[in-house]
């Protein structure tokens, strides 16, 4: 698997689109330090994705895949306090929980092929 940009890359992709969404359920919260957390948590997978991959080593990318797909689990995390909380719909909780594992898997799909 032969990558020129991390753009070309679906799980920064994927991740793009989780971050996306995020910001949009979450814009009107105004539990700012939630709010926060969930949302840095879904740059982080994006960046750690792009920034891995411009290290032009095998080792750093794999290394900063690990931290996104650990991000990932952060999110799922605070999603599942989203939904005990009521900041987010079952619909909402299943759509982002489901893009977050998904990306997940791409993710250690990539670190296995590295």
């Amino acid at each position: 698997m032969k990558f020129n940009r991390f753009e070309e890359i679906m799980a920064w992709q994927k991740a793009k689109d989780l971050t996306v969404r995020v910001y949009s359920l979450f814009k009107e919260s105004k539990d700012f330090e939630f709010k926060n957390q969930i949302q840095s948590a879904s740059i982080s997978v994006m960046n750690n994705i792009a920034e891995g991959f411009e290290r032009k080593s095998n080792n750093e990318f794999k290394h900063f895949l690990f931290i996104a797909k650990g991000s990932c689990g952060e999110i799922r995390s605070m999603l599942y306090l989203a939904k005990d909380l009521n900041k987010i719909s079952d619909d909402d909780f299943k759509l982002l929980f489901a893009m977050s594992e998904e990306v997940s898997k791409m993710l250690s799909g990539l670190i296995k092929c590295l």
